[in-house]
């Protein structure tokens, strides 16, 4: 086993997983505590620790840890950062928040080497979890979030009441939603001036029956189109209140290994599946 307690080695290993994107130093602090990383096959779980990260192998759970291109030459993104949050509860998806108001953002959870500056890519309400992009790839961006180019969101939605495959036709042939903008304008009474909304795709997972809570339905829903808040709205129609509402999926990149709060940066090969879901080169 090598000696990482030798100083002369490099940097410190959380500094080291820190600037490859994996999390901020004090998280990578933690998973090093947990032994969850790996250096050159051994299990290195004992601070300080210092590494060499041109010549060492770094793991992080079995995954390698590669310093980002982006960091480096710069030919695979130009320079470009690309970022998987998982965004808890009572974050808001923005950069920053509403005048008068103090809450985190999601931009406020993720601490890039330089601080570039991140914009998300789309929205959660802030009661919303689950995966969030952020990067500076306004390219991309735009494809991810335009409707023309149809990339699919995917959502594990748990609702209070028991639907049925009745409940479940509706929401694919879709319901028309009031134009919010225009009911706070001119009054509630505003409602038939909508746009009509529908799940892509929407699939009962499971039922469940607590005596406390009653029924709850799980559901997998997929959307390619979205209006504020239409997932909670569309139900809200037929009767039913979303209870916990969670993003698991942007095109082909999946919410994964990320603990609520917690980010990384994506992949080379990620990048380049969205880059192909979006038709870009």
């Amino acid at each position: 086993m090598h000696d990482y307690t030798d100083k002369s080695r490099g940097v410190r290993l959380q500094k080291a997983l820190a600037e490859a994107g994996v999390a901020s130093r004090r998280e990578c602090e933690a998973m090093i505590e947990a032994g969850r990383v790996k250096v050159n096959g051994d299990v290195v779980d004992t601070l300080p620790a210092w590494v060499d990260p041109a010549n060492d192998r770094l793991e992080v759970d079995g995954e390698p840890v590669t310093k980002p291109r982006s960091a480096t030459s710069g030919r695979k993104t130009a320079g470009k950062h690309y970022v998987m949050l998982h965004k808890p509860r009572r974050v808001v998806s923005t950069v920053t928040d509403e005048p008068g108001k103090d809450r985190t953002t999601v931009v406020d959870l993720v601490e890039l080497p330089g601080r570039p500056r991140l914009y998300p890519v789309g929205r959660l309400d802030a009661d919303s979890t689950g995966l969030i992009l952020l990067t500076d790839d306004g390219d991309l961006t735009q494809r991810l979030t335009h409707p023309r180019f149809g990339v699919t969101k995917r959502y594990l939605v748990s609702v209070k009441g028991k639907l049925n495959e009745d409940d479940v036709a509706k929401l694919r042939k879709g319901l028309v939603l009031a134009d919010q903008k225009r009911v706070r304008k001119h009054g509630p009474e505003q409602n038939a001036h909508g746009k009509r909304a529908s799940f892509e795709n929407v699939r009962i997972i499971r039922h469940e029956t607590d005596r406390a809570r009653g029924d709850r339905t799980t559901l997998g829903v997929e959307l390619t189109e979205g209006q504020n808040r239409e997932i909670r709205r569309l139900l809200a129609r037929l009767g039913f209140k979303v209870r916990k509402l969670k993003r698991t999926a942007v095109g082909p990149v999946q919410l994964k290994g990320l603990s609520p709060g917690h980010w990384r940066l994506l992949t080379t090969r990620e990048v380049q599946q969205l880059r192909k879901a979006t038709r870009l080169r």
